[in-house]
């Protein structure tokens, strides 16, 4: 069983810049496609960025491509999401999940993946 722990959400003002980290425990972190996602007031869970096991592979939503990078130290079992030019619509509770079995390219829907944490908040102030 894998435990995530998001952590580095907070308030911003736009234009602003967040690093978000996520610590795993409880299972072998290198095995695990890792990734974000996101989830603003009234609607869906949405994909954000994807890296795969050995970080050599990535993939982003369009609206993030370019502001967002994220990457991972299998090392210390921890994903990290550097968000620059921060935009309001940034608005969400941010979301890391790991999956065994799915590819960064596969893993862009929420439905099916074997592990969340339980978010943590990034407010973008306009």
């Amino acid at each position: 069983q894998v435990q995530l722990v998001e952590s580095g959400g907070g308030s911003v003002q736009a234009g602003g810049s967040l690093r978000l980290s996520c610590a795993a425990s409880g299972g072998t972190f290198s095995s695990y496609t890792m990734g974000w996602f996101r989830q603003a007031p009234g609607k869906e869970r949405e994909f954000v960025a994807t890296i795969s096991r050995i970080g050599w592979s990535t993939l982003y939503a369009d609206s993030v491509k370019g502001r967002f990078t994220v990457s991972r130290d299998n090392a210390k079992n921890t994903v990290y999401l550097q968000m620059n030019s921060l935009k309001p619509e940034d608005t969400a509770v941010y979301y890391c999940c790991a999956d065994p079995a799915k590819t960064a390219a596969t893993m862009t829907s929420p439905n099916g993946m074997n592990y969340w944490g339980k978010g943590t908040l990034v407010t973008v102030a306009s």
